[in-house]
């Protein structure tokens, strides 16, 4: 996928110029969660039975929001915290209450939508709490989730935004890391640690084949099947 160019002058601040709780290794954490998302919404998608780019783009959203969600309940991560858990999926990035909303959306982290702007107003009010009213004003965090042509995952890119035409933030999220290796020797990438669950293709593995088909029963041709219709 070729990426559209980032703003011409590139905003010089980053994540944690913002606020402390924004740090790199959360970010990362929480890129790579809705990453997976999408990767268990793809290899679940039942293409012969109807679904489309559509529905694998609803259940990508449901499976990233039952991630952070689930995430933030388990206790692992103290400093994420679900606001609204409503489709308007509002997550806070950072404890004692004073931490920073972010929401997440698919689509060009270049062409943020009139929808993918829109605050919600616990969105703002914490936001006041987190930069105080002046610093919050007209400003969004978002993290942008571009997918391929496949529809798989190419990259997360955190956005501070102000206004409907103001980018003061554009940072990709790495999603790996490389590991320590001597100096001259190939260096093996690693994923970044997951929320701790494998995804739906683990369950499959583990469950009993299937037993062999029953042999096919010979037609009667002597019998008249009464005939059916489709509703």
């Amino acid at each position: 996928m070729e990426h559209a160019e980032p703003p011409a002058t590139p905003p010089s601040r980053l994540p944690w110029d913002f606020h402390p709780a924004l740090t790199e290794e959360r970010l990362r954490i929480c890129a790579r969660m809705l990453a997976n998302a999408r990767r268990d919404a793809l290899a679940m998608a039942s293409y012969e039975l109807g679904d489309d780019p559509w529905s694998v783009g609803c259940r990508a959203f449901a499976f990233g929001r039952h991630r952070l969600e689930r995430a933030a309940s388990s206790g692992d991560y103290p400093w994420l915290e679900v606001l609204d858990d409503s489709a308007h999926f509002v997550f806070v990035i950072g404890g004692n209450g004073n931490g920073v909303p972010v929401r997440f959306y698919r689509g060009a982290a270049e062409e943020p939508t009139e929808r993918t702007l829109k605050r919600q107003e616990v969105e703002v009010q914490q936001l006041s709490l987190a930069l105080g009213e002046a610093e919050a004003e007209d400003r969004a965090f978002r993290l942008a989730v571009e997918t391929d042509g496949a529809g798989r995952v190419d990259r997360v890119v955190f956005l501070a935004l102000r206004g409907e035409d103001r980018v003061e933030c554009f940072w990709p999220v790495p999603l790996e890391l490389p590991a320590e290796a001597a100096p001259g020797a190939a260096v093996q990438l690693r994923l970044i640690a997951d929320d701790g669950y494998a995804g739906p293709g683990q369950v499959t593995d583990r469950t009993a084949p299937l037993p062999p088909a029953l042999p096919r029963r010979k037609a009667m041709p002597d019998k008249q099947w009464p005939q059916t219709s489709l509703f």
